[in-house]
């Protein structure tokens, strides 16, 4: 596919990186190292490349995602000369992130001793399920932990865990990965050595959990699903417009009350000793909230945003995936990028939600073909034309 070259600040110039990863938890890692600018070399199993290439359902989209502004190299690494070709590309390596499951790198001859015995520079972050401990070994996926972490029992309603809405372990394990690697790049700055740095997504997602504990402890009391929690603010849900569509809404200070009552010409509810403070509104829920409901019912969700909006109160609408290309405040503040999809769709996708000096970080090189880069990458760390041809004539290397 071809590169896009598209401007955007990359403050991990000069940055290389071999990405040994499938599915979303090391390709979430190496998109962030990517977008901000470093080489990265998304390494492939020769001849079929990464698994989630050719995955359909709610999975079509995690190549196309998770893999732009990076170069491909298809390798087999279970031959003597593939394994040869990753020992030559880690010499010139600053970061290998990989999450494959326990041992494989290792019996791959792949392993941070292995790679770091000839590289006292090299960074190397292992992405696994879980961090040290009894259960270091065993193999784990996002929705695994969901649920052994408490997350979908506090997702979900009573008797209901319910895993969330996206891969959202995966990819909190990554970035952690990403934290670690930039604290790794620090010390190597004063040390002039790398080291071995390690996430998980077990203990990604117990730190999700971390309020919840804190407040069961304080408490002294079960901690029960976000759903059937005890009210902390006096309007803080969904209600249902004039048209049918939800908007979610917060009235959490009693200013907001005051500017939300004065938006919808209520006067009485302002006035009404029961309603005086936040904590009252919320212990008054079942009988205040219908009256709330009633109010909102009355306009349709646009204009029922732009009162609250007017009028300052936390508000949104309840989108769903295909509402969010026209979010104005995507559309029009830059947070999408067109990209091209494997297979020749279009799709306007996140950019990552940060801004450096004003700019949001761009778009170099779309997803790419499988071994697109290999020749490019082969020829960079010092093999010849023969030798190159001769990889990928006996099937060690696959060339695009």
């Amino acid at each position: 596919m071809n590169e896009r070259n598209e401007a955007g600040p990359a403050p991990l110039a000069g940055l290389r990186v071999l990405e040994f990863t499938q599915t979303v938890m090391g390709p979430s890692a190496g998109l962030v190292l990517a977008d901000l600018g470093a080489d990265v070399i998304k390494v492939e199993p020769a001849p079929r490349g990464d698994p989630t290439r050719t995955l359909t359902g709610f999975a079509a989209g995690f190549f196309g995602f998770y893999n732009r502004n990076k170069r491909s190299l298809a390798v087999d690494l279970k031959r003597a000369a593939g394994k040869e070709v990753a020992h030559r590309l880690a010499l010139r390596a600053d970061v290998i992130v990989e999450n494959f499951a326990p041992e494989t790198m290792r019996r791959l001859g792949c392993d941070y001793d292995a790679l770091a015995a000839n590289n006292q520079r090299l960074i190397y972050c292992e992405l696994k399920g879980f961090l040290a401990g009894p259960n270091a070994d065993d193999p784990a996926l996002d929705e695994v932990v969901q649920y052994r972490s408490g997350l979908a029992y506090m997702t979900g309603p009573p008797g209901q865990p319910m895993r969330a809405g996206a891969s959202i372990v995966d990819i909190m394990g990554g970035m952690f990965g990403v934290v670690g690697i930039l604290a790794a790049l620090r010390e190597r700055d004063r040390t002039g050595r790398g080291q071995l740095v390690r996430s998980a997504l077990f203990e990604s997602s117990v730190f999700l959990m971390g309020q919840h504990m804190a407040a069961g402890a304080i408490l002294g009391e079960t901690v029960p699903p976000m759903p059937a929690r005890r009210g902390v603010w006096g309007i803080y849900q969904p209600f249902r417009a004039a048209d049918g569509e939800l908007v979610f809404i917060a009235v959490t200070s009693d200013a907001q009350w005051a500017r939300f009552c004065e938006a919808f010409a209520r006067p009485d509810l302002l006035a009404d000793p029961r309603l005086a403070t936040n904590a009252s509104r919320a212990a008054a829920n079942s009988w205040f909230a219908p009256i709330i409901a009633e109010i909102v019912s009355r306009l349709p969700r646009a204009e029922l945003i732009e009162r609250l909006r007017a009028a300052n109160v936390p508000c949104a609408p309840v989108a769903r995936i295909e509402d969010l290309p026209a979010d104005p405040q995507l559309a029009e503040g830059g947070g999408l990028v067109e990209v091209e999809l494997p297979g020749g769709a279009r799709a306007s996708l996140p950019r990552l939600p940060l801004e450096m000096s004003g700019a949001k970080t761009g778009l170099r090189r779309e997803a790419p073909r499988l071994g697109e880069h290999s020749r490019e990458i082969l020829t960079e760390c010092g093999l010849g034309a023969v030798e190159i041809d001769a990889l990928i004539a006996g099937g060690t290397v696959t060339a695009a």
